[in-house]
């Protein structure tokens, strides 16, 4: 499927493809889930719109999902999902405003409901018997409300003269070898919120590596095993003790958030690490190509929903 494709230039190619990825089963209600549907025609109804049998309520494919109520064409809606699921480092929505024919503020808005879709439930934990996570954080982007220090009478961290990790955005991800990413983003980089973090979604019996920081050394004695490597004394790699799976990841991850966003409200940088832990998780080296990518999203987009209200509430908080 390539960009010249005709449902990705003609709505109702775009609109047939989609049915068939979201019911490869038949045509269903997506209110009470029955298959006892009719096909509303004629003038008084556009392309698309069933009525339930039983339920008597009316459904398109988009409904109950992130496109549900959307004026953009569902020809763009899924170029937009394809070139945000094939772009490495992501698509900006200026870019997205410029390929789509849509207004920024469109482009801005359908990036952020594409993300939604993108984000999964973190469900099960990590790892396991013989499996190794990598643990790491990073610091990046300025915080929008940097954190007080008790020592310095309220004023906010610094490391000469300028600010340290007090003052950046901090984002903690881990990493299964040859495995999957979950990347938060937290407050505080603390012992006690880097512990929370990993032993809600790390198997017990899983061995991590880290480095020396000091957030690893209480909550590496909860698992089989905790290796580390001395970053201080340039000591990168140990035998198959190293980080650097989760440093790969963050070196993607920073590429992307400097190079191709740059700018990144706080409020909305959960999403944004969804985005890249989704793109990670799908990747080619785990078999999954673009066409792939791009029915997951779909597949995902089912049964949620993110208004300009939520976004707008995210923004102001």
């Amino acid at each position: 499927m390539n960009l010249t494709d005709p449902r990705f230039q003609d709505p109702d190619k775009a609109r047939e493809w989609l049915e068939l990825q979201r019911w490869p089963n038949g045509t269903h209600c997506t209110h009470c889930g029955s298959f006892s549907v009719t096909p509303l025609k004629g003038k008084a109804h556009r392309p698309g719109v069933y009525q339930c049998n039983d339920c008597r309520q009316q459904f398109t494919v988009t409904t109950g999902s992130v496109m549900e109520r959307s004026k953009i064409p569902l020809n763009k809606w899924l170029l937009a999902m394809r070139l945000m699921a094939s772009s490495k480092k992501g698509i900006s929505a200026h870019q997205l405003h410029r390929v789509l024919g849509i207004t920024y503020q469109s482009a801005w808005f359908l990036s952020h409901r594409i993300r939604e879709a993108m984000s999964n439930d973190k469900s099960g934990p990590m790892g396991g018997g013989g499996e190794t996570v990598e643990v790491d954080e990073t610091y990046f982007g300025k915080r929008e409300t940097p954190l007080p220090s008790k020592q310095r009478k309220g004023r906010p961290y610094t490391k000469r003269g300028k600010a340290g990790p007090g003052g950046k955005r901090a984002v903690v991800s881990l990493v299964e070898r040859g495995g999957k990413s979950r990347t938060f983003h937290v407050q505080h980089a603390t012992a006690e919120n880097v512990r929370e973090v990993i032993v809600r979604n790390v198997s017990r019996d899983t061995v991590l590596n880290t480095d020396e920081s000091r957030l690893y050394t209480e909550v590496g004695k909860e698992f089989a095993g905790h290796k580390t490597v001395r970053h201080t004394a340039n000591e990168y790699v140990r035998g198959d003790t190293h980080t650097n799976t989760v440093e790969g990841f963050f070196s993607i991850f920073k590429r992307g958030m400097k190079g191709v966003y740059q700018h990144c409200g706080e409020a909305h940088l959960h999403r944004y690490v969804a985005e890249f832990d989704f793109r990670y998780n799908n990747r080619s080296g785990l078999g999954v190509e673009d066409t792939e990518r791009t029915a997951k999203i779909i597949e995902q987009a089912a049964g949620r929903r993110l208004t300009y209200r939520r976004i707008g509430e995210a923004k102001n908080a």
